[in-house]
């Protein structure tokens, strides 16, 4: 792949609105006369240096040329041409490098033009351990590194255990950790419920009987549930036949279970390809994109998605954009239906075809069976799109709400809170949390671990954080919030006073949480620098609504940081400490005994006994814990 950079001045005059604007900016023709036809993308740079739109072209002359040499009907584009002051273009070997590399630099950049997606998360999975003798279902989410069957992806974690809780009705095979199979000497309650046949114990339940129901709950997930039916039926016909009207019973529930399932879905055709529907809803300049996810046949569940737009665009522009963005960094289905035609739709499929490594199928709905499903996504979309707007709207009410409170000049659209954690002074955390629009926006959530104070001393803690994190943003000219928040009363609110001082940045307001009478939620009493005698609001006032809701959060973010650096510390003393002991050898430790206090108790002989633990290392664990002679 090359990099070209083009920069040009210009000292043509023109009649034209877009080359009056580009006076003294660009020469256009020098500066398309340079230009390539190979494929590419460019990046739109306004005078500050900032990338203002991201696009790619199978032909770079004529699409970059396309800005230049026209008249602008969409309000969007006139206005994009007008703030270029330079162009950057990277050419690229294929179509498909330039869409890998377009959506690489929209997500890193978030030009103002281009449509953008907010869409970090990774899916969660249905995880099957087949390698082990007796496998188990399991949730997953992250890397797949581990030796098994992996089902999904599904849309979020709520659709992966509701699957488990039918799977667990219908097939018994067992969801519980391996530490906990591992060292079982009885059945547990989910086997008395007959939601497990109860592998951990001998006798319970025959090998070839447990694999079965696995065979079969992979069958269900691979979207084979009339197959499944049918063998179910051929068994308790068999067991009918032999008079073992029990085992019948069973399968005849089984059958029944899995054909309400299948009655549920609106579509669930033997032999179903992966498919997802996507379709859009628009209304008041706002727009949702829904996600509805088949998956062999089955409905798996739907996203939506609130695209950041900064003018009112075309519906095959967002669906395009979507897709690109979406498919980037998540698994490609065999086929996409889509409520609208795509002009790049033989390039998307070209591109979706090597994220998959095989056909990908793009479609608009034209048979019945796909307008239904196109007629569900909508319904789906305009749902969440007034729910999206009522939200929005509730905030924005809460937060001019807190501007009247609190008396400020402007709305505190972007806020940050702190908090501090800790245990019997050690192993201080502070948390800040940032909101924007009176959401949490969790990407920006940061913690800071605090040291060189005096344990336990919360308000040097504080001051501390707040240096740390105002100085840096100062120091690298980032944006600054409208309003931080503390929690705590007026010693807390000091601290911070005197760091913004001291960094001249008085000018941002500053409000401090102090709990009330009792503690009680809705008694919280309001400081600010001007007012040391108290806002108290009352319990139902939205402005105290948010205040307490960012301070909720802050605490919420402390505690769980602290615990978990707790937890890493509390492990880590114990055995990574020990001399040849990393994490995979603590790891299979923790798992062979279930638990740190086992390891403790354990003899040299019985540690010896733990894949990797040779008698040396066996008698370094046991003399770490009990000393040596």
């Amino acid at each position: 792949m090359t990099q070209d950079n083009i920069q040009t001045n210009s000292k043509k005059e023109s009649d034209s609105v877009i080359e009056e604007s580009l006076k003294n900016q660009f020469d256009i023709d020098a500066f398309l006369k340079q230009l390539t036809e190979r494929p590419g993308v460019y990046r739109m740079i306004n005078a500050k240096g900032v990338i203002i739109y991201v696009g790619k072209a199978k032909n770079l002359k004529r699409r970059v040329s396309s800005y230049f040499k026209k008249q602008h009907d969409e309000i969007k584009t006139a206005k994009m041409v007008t703030q270029i002051e330079r162009v950057e273009v990277t050419v690229t070997d294929t179509d498909s490098e330039a869409f890998i590399l377009e959506n690489t630099l929209i997500k890193r950049h978030k030009p103002k033009y281009n449509i953008l997606f907010r869409d970090d998360k990774s899916y969660p999975y249905i995880f099957i351990s087949t390698g082990k003798e007796y496998p188990a279902l399991s949730y997953h989410r992250g890397a797949k590194r581990r030796v098994g069957e992996y089902f999904g992806p599904f849309p979020n974690a709520s659709a992966v255990h509701q699957t488990l809780q039918s799977l667990q009705k219908i097939f018994p095979v067992r969801q519980c950790a391996e530490s906990v199979f591992n060292h079982r000497s009885r059945p547990c309650l989910q086997y008395q419920i007959k939601r497990c046949s109860g592998p951990c114990v001998d006798g319970l339940i025959s090998k070839e009987d447990y694999q079965q129901d696995v065979r079969h709950t992979l069958g269900f997930l691979q979207g084979k549930s009339f197959e499944v039916i049918e063998e179910l039926g051929s068994k308790m016909e068999q067991a009918s036949a032999t008079l073992e009207f029990e085992k019948a019973g069973r399968y005849r529930d089984q059958i029944s279970a899995l054909r309400a399932i299948q009655s549920q879905h609106l579509i669930n055709q033997p032999g179903s390809k992966d498919m997802d529907v996507i379709a859009m809803a628009e209304e008041s300049s706002q727009v949702c994109v829904c996600l509805m996810m088949y998956r062999g046949g089955n409905l798996w569940g739907s996203e939506h998605y609130y695209p950041k737009l900064s003018e009112s665009v075309e519906r095959q522009d967002v669906i395009s954009a979507f897709i690109t963005q979406h498919y980037l960094e998540h698994p490609v289905p065999a086929e996409l239906v889509l409520d609208c035609e795509l002009e790049d739709k033989k390039i998307l499929q070209a591109w979706l075809k090597e994220q998959r490594q095989s056909a990908v199928s793009i479609k608009t709905a034209h048979t019945q069976l796909n307008k239904g499903l196109i007629q569900l996504a909508v319904t789906n979309a305009l749902t969440g799109l007034k729910q999206h707007m009522t939200q929005r709207a509730t905030q924005v009410q809460r937060v001019q709400a807190l501007q009247e409170a609190l008396a400020l000049a402007n709305p505190p659209n972007y806020m940050e809170c702190f908090d501090i954690s800790h245990t019997q002074g050690q192993m201080t955390i502070a948390s800040c949390v940032v909101f924007n629009d009176g959401i949490p926006n969790t990407q920006a959530y940061r913690k800071f671990n605090i040291e060189g104070i005096q344990p336990g001393d919360d308000y040097a803690a504080m001051h501390q954080a707040m240096q740390r994190r105002y100085a840096r943003l100062k120091k690298e000219n980032a944006v600054l919030p409208d309003l931080i928040v503390v929690d705590g009363g007026k010693g807390q609110l000091s601290q911070a006073i005197d760091v913004l001082k001291t960094l001249e940045l008085e000018h941002i307001p500053l409000v401090s949480v102090a709990k009330g009478e009792g503690r009680k939620a809705g008694l919280e009493v309001l400081f600010t620098p001007h007012n040391s005698e108290g806002i108290d609001l009352e319990s139902d006032d939205i402005a105290l609504h948010l205040i307490n809701y960012i301070r909720d959060e802050a605490h919420r973010f402390a505690i769980t940081s602290h615990r978990a650096k707790r937890t890493k510390a509390q492990t880590q003393s114990s055995l990574e400490s020990i001399e040849g002991i990393g994490p995979k050898t603590r790891k299979q430790l923790l798992v062979h005994f279930g638990g740190l206090g086992e390891v403790k108790a354990a003899s040299v002989s019985e540690l010896q006994k733990v894949k990797g633990i040779s008698i040396d290392k066996a008698q370094k664990i046991y003399d770490f814990f009990h000393g040596s002679f």
